[in-house]
């Protein structure tokens, strides 16, 4: 299992899920005000980072798979964390007129915010949330318990989210893959390299073929216009994985992000 980081980039300002995360991995954090900004960080050679990647209720995190897409970095860790949202504001709940959500987080509350009945404004951050909500207006934050704490803004209604094991899975990205024995998920992109009947069902019988189990699947825009579309796969490592890349190159170039640990979150805040 990978040591405790000296130093992680993440998504800041102070108050963000990430930022907590960070501060229990590393002994430095260095924060940054989008997720692109933490690949490019990475990919230029300056450290390690940490990005939210999927929820178990919104999905896919755009930015994070975007990221993948752009930049040549590796997975060399995961970590799945319990998600809290909170509704913080200076008046009561049934005052409030605007509410500041990341949209993310937006979509994770989405049952609660949107029987409010008031315009929702997405924010860089969770924690952009919490200092967009300032005294003597009747806007509220959608944000965490910290960020709320930081701006001095009570909490009007705790746990907003709307399902009960709502969970995040953040990733450690690197310039270099994960070397120890103890990795168990693997971690490719796959951009065919031809658009026809029966594609996706040939790349999935790769893995079938070679008794992989897949613990994700998802598509996402290639950037070469409308129609293209590359796939993110995760898999459980075995011993038949080098031969399902090998495989796959046939049918798509294959970007590897290498094979990692997952790493437990407990007393991470």
């Amino acid at each position: 299992m990978p040591g405790r980081k000296v130093s992680l980039a993440a998504l800041g300002p102070e108050g963000t899920f990430s930022h907590a995360l960070a501060r229990h991995l590393a002994d430095e954090v260095v924060l940054l005000p989008t997720i692109g900004a933490v690949f490019a960080h990475v990919a230029a050679g300056k450290g390690d980072g940490l990005v939210p990647i999927e929820n178990s209720e919104a999905g896919g995190v755009g930015p994070a798979l975007d990221g993948l897409l752009r930049h040549n970095v590796f997975i060399t860790a995961e970590v799945y964390v319990p998600i809290r949202f909170h509704l913080a504001s200076f008046v009561k709940i049934t005052e409030i007129d605007t509410i500041y959500a990341h949209p993310q987080a937006h979509e994770q509350c989405s049952g609660r915010v949107d029987a409010l009945g008031v315009p929702v404004v997405h924010t860089p951050s969770n924690a952009a949330s919490a200092r967009a909500v300032r005294p003597g207006t009747a806007a509220a934050a959608v944000t965490t318990a910290e960020a709320a704490a930081l701006c001095g803004i009570p909490v009007v209604a705790g746990n907003v989210q709307d399902a009960e094991e709502n969970t995040t899975r953040f990733v450690v990205i690197s310039t270099e893959p994960y070397q120890g024995r103890d990795a168990g998920k693997c971690s490719v992109l796959l951009d065919p390299k031809a658009d026809r009947a029966g594609l996706l069902a040939d790349l999935l019988a790769v893995f079938a073929r070679l008794g992989i189990n897949l613990t994700r699947i998802e598509s996402r825009p290639a950037k070469r216009g409308m129609g293209r579309y590359v796939f993110f796969i995760d898999g459980e490592v075995g011993p038949a994985w080098v031969g399902a890349v090998a495989d796959l190159s046939s049918l798509a170039v294959v970007k590897e992000f290498g094979c990692y640990p997952r790493l437990e979150a407990a007393g991470w805040r």
